[in-house]
């Protein structure tokens, strides 16, 4: 899981319920001094929320760019019903388009929409549904379809402990199956205790469905190849859940702009946020020119 820097909003953002057609999202929401470039919608991953993006906020906001990252349904501060259907993907989907209608303004100009890890994935799936409301995609350490073997193991183990155990005890357990490159820098007391909190407000549904995604999502590079959207494929250098030459294999065939955070894993957004925002700032502007 993503572990933000810091919880301190910066001066340019403020948190509030953004209300849709489909219901109302917490969200972090980031302006600009004067008008903005444009609207980004950003969407965080497995486990995730917006405080995932926490650190890119000021940087794309000093860029000129209004950014806007969500908790999905049954995301730490967004509530979420107790049942899985709730979460397929496709539902996912819909309710990422109804956040980007939502944010567009008076003239209806469509979003750029980024999607980590999972997020990506949702994202991907609702430009297939209607590219419409987006001017560009961006996906950030996700990959062409089911994660590698490695994390599909742990995944399979943490559905079947959700299955049978309650939150805080699947959450002691999840601590010991941390990848080593987590394990290495050491997690401040605030943040340990803001990511155990978000655990526990996740929905365990939203987590067991998205886990199943995880393990079975069809490689859909060459339909969204076919969607006349402007994307870009960013990673770390290294990641533990697609190897980084299957997502430069992706952006090659998605004929997609690549960029690799150095010094990053799977969470660029938050181990290097100023490279990652200068990147998908150039990546937009050029989109925008």
């Amino acid at each position: 899981m993503s572990r933000p820097p810091t919880l301190t909003l910066p001066p340019c953002a403020r948190a509030y319920r953004l209300d849709t057609e489909r219901g109302a999202f917490a969200v972090h929401d980031a302006r600009p001094d004067g008008p903005p470039a444009a609207t980004a919608l950003l969407v965080p991953g497995f486990t995730g929320s917006k405080e995932d993006f926490i650190a890119l906020l000021a940087p794309l906001a000093a860029a000129g760019f209004r950014a806007v990252a969500v908790d999905g349904r049954g995301q730490h501060e967004t509530p979420g019903p107790r049942g899985e259907p709730a979460y397929t993907q496709g539902e996912l989907a819909l309710d990422v388009l109804a956040q980007a209608l939502a944010l567009q303004d008076a003239d209806g100009e469509p979003v750029h929409l980024l999607g980590h890890s999972l997020g990506g994935l949702v994202s991907r799936a609702a430009v297939l549904h209607d590219p419409a409301p987006f001017r560009s995609l961006t996906v950030l350490s996700s990959g062409p379809a089911a994660i590698s073997a490695s994390q599909q193991t742990r995944v399979r183990l943490l559905i079947d402990a959700l299955g049978t155990l309650d939150m805080e005890t699947v959450w002691q357990k999840m601590q010991e199956l941390d990848p080593p490159e987590a394990a290495d820098a050491a997690t401040p007391p605030e943040i340990g205790a803001f990511l155990h909190r978000r655990w526990l407000n996740t929905v365990p549904e939203q987590l067991i469905a998205t886990g199943r995604q995880m393990l079975s999502e069809p490689d859909r590079v060459a339909d969204l190849a076919a969607v006349p959207l402007p994307k870009h494929v960013i990673s770390g250098a290294v990641d533990y859940a697609w190897p980084v030459p299957l997502m430069d294999a992706m952006a090659e065939r998605l004929s997609a702009h690549r960029t690799t955070i150095e010094r990053a894993g799977h969470s660029p957004n938050a181990e290097c946020p100023e490279a990652t925002g200068a990147a998908l700032a150039a990546f937009w502007g050029d989109v925008d020119a």
